[in-house]
């Protein structure tokens, strides 16, 4: 691994590489925030991919282009006069050092979760009026449920144990079907939701990042759903010329060789 000040010269050695791209690159001199900020949003998506593969050397590199990203956003701000990345550094250093009193002061915390509410209580000292408000309109819904709910317990505003969060689950279900009875489509649009939160609740309650294992589910049903594919096609078939129960017979071999 590199010594504190290799690292520091490499980052220099970064900055010094975007002050040539912004002067010299004709795409680079055009990149403005708004243009910058969906291919933001792209790269850190690809690097949330290479975690869940644990692909480390893809990691590295998509870290490093988001990173890229970051030094870009500081250029341009450096630009309009307004902050640069020494600016950046600086606010949240600062930001972490007045979040963190356990470490930089003489607060006594007993575990990670006393961070947390700790964590909350000083962002409201800090002017924000509600613990919800860091929380970003545009994050896809399932992400935002989660940080909801975490935000919220970092206030003490949760459940003590999974037990009372998997009836509140069972609550919904019923709820839900009932909805789905009387033909009630908007009614049975709140409910589905409404089960939706309160599993993610419930993930979140047993451990489960309820994002990482959709996600994980999604993988496993693309994977087992091409091998079927694969299956039927070395059969000289396709599955358009199946039926369900043939489909579903190639889906238990699918699934007997992955184990």
């Amino acid at each position: 691994m590199h010594s504190k000040q290799e690292k520091m010269e490499a980052f220099g050695r970064l900055l010094d590489i975007m002050d040539d791209l912004r002067e010299g690159c004709p795409w680079d001199r055009k990149q403005t925030f708004d243009t910058l900020r969906h291919l933001t949003i792209e790269e850190v998506y690809e690097l949330s991919d290479a975690i869940l593969d644990k692909d480390y050397d893809r990691i590295k590199e998509e870290a490093g282009d988001v990173l890229l990203h970051l030094v870009f956003y500081g250029k341009l701000g450096e630009e309009k006069g307004k902050f640069d990345m020494a600016d950046i550094a600086h606010h949240i250093s600062e930001k972490l050092i007045r979040r963190h009193p356990h470490i930089y002061g003489d607060v006594k915390v007993a575990d990670a979760e006393e961070v947390k509410r700790n964590w909350e209580k000083l962002k409201m000292k800090e002017g924000k009026k509600s613990v919800l408000e860091g929380v970003p309109r545009s994050l896809p819904a399932l992400i935002k449920a989660m940080r909801m709910q975490e935000k919220a317990a970092g206030v003490g505003f949760d459940w003590e144990s999974p037990e009372p969060v998997r009836e509140k689950v069972h609550e919904e279900w019923e709820e839900l079907q009932k909805a789905v009875q009387s033909g009630d489509k908007e009614a049975t649009e709140n409910e589905f939701g409404d089960l939706m939160f309160a599993l993610i609740n419930y993930a979140r309650h047993i451990g489960v990042n309820p994002e990482t294992a959709l996600e994980h589910a999604n993988r496993k049903f693309k994977r087992r759903f091409e091998h079927i594919e694969r299956l039927a096609e070395n059969q000289g078939k396709s599955l358009r010329d199946m039926n369900l129960e043939e489909m579903d017979r190639l889906w238990n071999d699918a699934k007997k060789d992955e184990k």
